[in-house]
């Protein structure tokens, strides 16, 4: 399995700064689901922290899957659940079938190098799992009134649109409008490195 591990050597950047805000943000009971996990690696930090709440990663992408097994696999954490198959632009998903007490949904890195239908399945998806007063944490960069925040993300902007028109750096108004119309209220958008941000919100 090991020759299955991806590696994003961003997650050894951010890690930190992350789980020091969702030791802070976090409900206290429940269990976490990741979207978008990626490689793995934020799921293999984070997990222990919060043991013995299970935590939850998924991605559509069967190598990312694959790597976050692979990982799982070697480091033993007793409170990481094997990948499921989540897209969250699906209709249903996997996870609804199963009575796993969902109290909060993190997604880092995902809404700007997806479709803008991604933001929107991913919102009907939390207003579906998510109970009162459960918490979706976002992680990534974004605009702020129409403006990129630093010259880096607008060069990163212009990558990302150069590979997929349908990507970008999103203006972070209008993900909090879409939230907002699926019950969800702005907590909390904290400033994190190399000009990202946290935006926490909490469902109604």
């Amino acid at each position: 399995m090991n020759n299955l591990k991806q590696y994003a050597p961003a997650t050894q950047r951010n890690r930190e700064p992350i789980l020091e805000v969702l030791l802070r943000v976090l409900p206290s009971s429940g269990n976490i689901l990741e979207l978008a996990s990626g490689t793995g690696e934020h799921s293999l930090f984070f997990a222990p922290a919060f043991s013995p709440r299970l935590w939850i990663p998924s991605d559509p992408n069967p190598i990312a899957r694959d790597s976050i097994e692979a990982w799982r696999q070697e480091s033993l954490i007793d409170n990481i659940q094997s990948p499921l198959n989540i897209n969250v632009e699906d209709d249903r998903w996997v996870i609804e079938t199963e009575k796993l007490n969902i109290t909060t949904i993190i997604n880092i890195n995902m809404i700007h190098i997806s479709p803008w239908n991604a933001c929107l399945g991913l919102m009907e998806g939390a207003k579906r799992i998510l109970p009162s007063g459960g918490i979706l944490y976002l992680y990534g960069p974004y605009k702020q009134e129409g403006k990129h925040t630093a010259p880096s993300n607008k060069s990163f902007d212009q990558s990302l649109r150069s590979q997929n028109p349908e990507w970008g750096v999103r203006n972070l108004e209008d993900v909090v409008k879409v939230a907002e119309d699926k019950g969800f209220i702005l907590q909390e958008k904290i400033e994190m490195p190399a000009n990202n941000l946290s935006v926490i919100f909490k469902k109604q």
